[in-house]
């Protein structure tokens, strides 16, 4: 295994996988999609959290005194990087409703393919915080990079980016630029084509989500 895919966790969950071939298929339309997504972003964030440390408080039930586990007072946040990131942040705000969330505008330049910032606006508390970055496609690279590097920049304790599809190329572009980030994605597609977008992948998520296309 290359050393770039060490901190990659592909989510292979029936359901995941099966919501995702559903967003693939070029038939399925913006409401259907969004639905989709919508689903798919809170099953994915249970994986997400899985390791999320607990500690262990005195309750009582309508029985008994006994010992149970909460989470122990970590604070999150998430971070959808605009604009199709929005469509991620509604299902995992569903998990964990108490999470704060920030916004980074990035677009993708189409002729160098880098990424070029016009907004950001992260939570107060951000290096208190565990961020949660969500962005449908990792394809190049570049955005998710980016994006980390703002949040990291605002003293963020820890993040980790969840994806949709992701291809080789951005995983191993993400890695060299942050290899203490680990990433979650549904599937890891083949590779980019020459305008950089992922295939098989699912086409433009924005345009998909928003119905812009």
């Amino acid at each position: 295994m290359q050393d770039y895919m060490k901190n990659v966790t592909v989510i292979d969950h029936p359901l995941v996988q099966h919501k995702l071939t559903l967003m693939r298929d070029k038939n399925t339309g913006t409401k259907d999609f969004r639905m989709l997504l919508n689903e798919l972003s809170t099953l994915m964030a249970y994986e997400v959290t899985r390791d999320l440390p607990l500690e262990e408080v005195d309750i009582e039930t309508p029985v008994a005194p006994m010992k149970a586990h909460v989470l122990a007072g970590r604070k999150l946040g998430i971070v959808p990087i605009l604009r199709a990131g929005l469509g991620m942040a509604e299902g995992v705000m569903e998990l964990i409703p108490a999470a704060k969330v920030g916004h980074i505008g990035l677009y993708r330049n189409p002729e160098t393919l880098k990424p070029v910032s016009y907004y950001c606006k992260l939570p107060s508390d951000t290096c208190s915080r565990d961020m949660i970055v969500v962005d449908p496609m990792l394809a190049t690279g570049g955005s998710a990079a980016e994006g980390i590097r703002i949040v990291k920049e605002a003293g963020c304790r820890t993040v980790r980016l969840m994806c949709l599809v992701a291809a080789p190329e951005g995983i191993k572009a993400l890695y060299e630029q942050h290899p203490d980030v680990p990433i979650y994605t549904a599937a890891i597609d083949s590779h980019l084509n020459e305008h950089g977008y992922i295939v098989p992948g699912l086409g433009d998520a924005g345009d998909r989500i928003f119905g812009t296309k």
